[in-house]
């Protein structure tokens, strides 16, 4: 390159779903993740490992939160970073200042934003306006992070494969959302079971069924779609702002708990999952949430692995790069020995 030529400015990455991610590059973050994970459980008290040293993280919550904050402000932690922690009324999103204020100041203070929102469309804002990353911590569309340490968490403990059948058994919200945009890219089965009006996102589910290589099924009858299952997932009924709906919402979801019946249809090594807080008795049964199949707590420890790795991915791409360059390497070199 000349002396004279301007350099080119590395474009930023944002995660506020899984547009614009191939199965190759889910799989790149899932073997990271791995090695984020193994390497906390040999490593954890050193200080060789810190990719994002320095780095701090505006965290905004616009919705309570224990998993996601935890996992986050640890995360950054963990990985030589400082989290700032925001909640959404206090700093007056959209309201005392404009999401695009917001996004210009902390883009001037910070180098990632992390927010938990009610509105798809202010994280949208955010990191049209921001000028660093921004991941989507949830909002009332979609909760990709955890949907990425579910598949994370099958991924590895072995059980996925391309003919697995996962069925999500409840209301068609964001968690569902995200499954859906999931199966648009990553090739598996999917059903989710939910009751008449109470459907997914239909721009996600069109899209996603116009490019998945498995199926995406919705079906109203729960016992049906948990049919030889492979992965039994719920999530809450009522979700945060639905408070008013809750009476309503127990009557119509009666028939859509995961139980001891639902999990004799299922195949005798189906999992449970559940991305939490769990209100046993409701859409899933005490018995089946502490039960041997359960792989609830899992998942949940997986968000932090999972984040920390995509937010090196975001923050220090250059530190991303090197690990899988080096894990193609090793892999050749085995190859060739075998």
């Amino acid at each position: 390159m000349s002396q004279h030529q301007a350099k080119q400015p590395v474009q930023k990455r944002d995660f506020l779903g899984f547009t614009g991610l191939d199965a190759g590059k889910i799989i790149e973050l899932f073997d990271y993740s791995l090695h984020i994970k193994r390497n906390r459980e040999t490593n954890r008290n050193s200080d060789d490992f810190r990719p994002i040293r320095n780095k701090t993280v505006a965290m905004i919550f616009s919705k309570p939160s224990l998993r996601t904050r935890v996992s986050f402000e640890l995360g950054v932690y963990e990985l030589g970073g400082h989290a700032i922690s925001l909640e959404g009324k206090a700093i007056g999103v959209g309201e005392r200042e404009s999401v695009e204020d917001i996004a210009r100041l902390l883009s001037r203070y910070n180098d990632a934003i992390v927010a938990r929102l009610h509105e798809h469309e202010i994280i949208e804002t955010l990191a049209k306006h921001a000028d660093i990353p921004v991941i989507n911590a949830l909002t009332d569309l979609s909760h990709p992070c955890q949907v990425l340490a579910d598949a994370f968490t099958l991924y590895e403990k072995g059980l996925w494969h391309e003919g697995i059948k996962v069925v999500f058994v409840g209301d068609g919200n964001n968690v569902a959302n995200s499954w859906i945009e999931l199966a648009g890219i990553l090739p598996f089965n999917f059903v989710l079971a939910c009751p008449p009006g109470y459907m997914p996102d239909e721009k996600l589910l069109k899209q996603a069924r116009s490019q998945a290589k498995g199926t995406i099924e919705i079906v109203h009858d729960p016992l049906e779609a948990a049919r030889n299952a492979d992965v039994l997932y719920t999530d809450v009924w009522t979700s945060m702002g639905q408070e008013e709906e809750a009476a309503e919402r127990l009557r119509i979801f009666k028939d859509f708990q995961i139980n001891r019946a639902m999990m004799s249809v299922a195949r005798p090594t189906a999992v449970v999952m559940h991305c939490m807080p769990a209100h046993r008795g409701q859409e899933i049964s005490a018995e089946v949430m502490d039960g041997p199949q359960s792989i609830i707590i899992d998942e949940a420890e997986n968000r932090l692995h999972v984040q920390k790795a995509l937010m090196v991915k975001l923050m220090n791409h250059d530190e991303y790069r090197k690990f899988h360059l080096t894990h193609r390497l090793m892999r050749a070199a085995n190859g060739l020995e075998s």
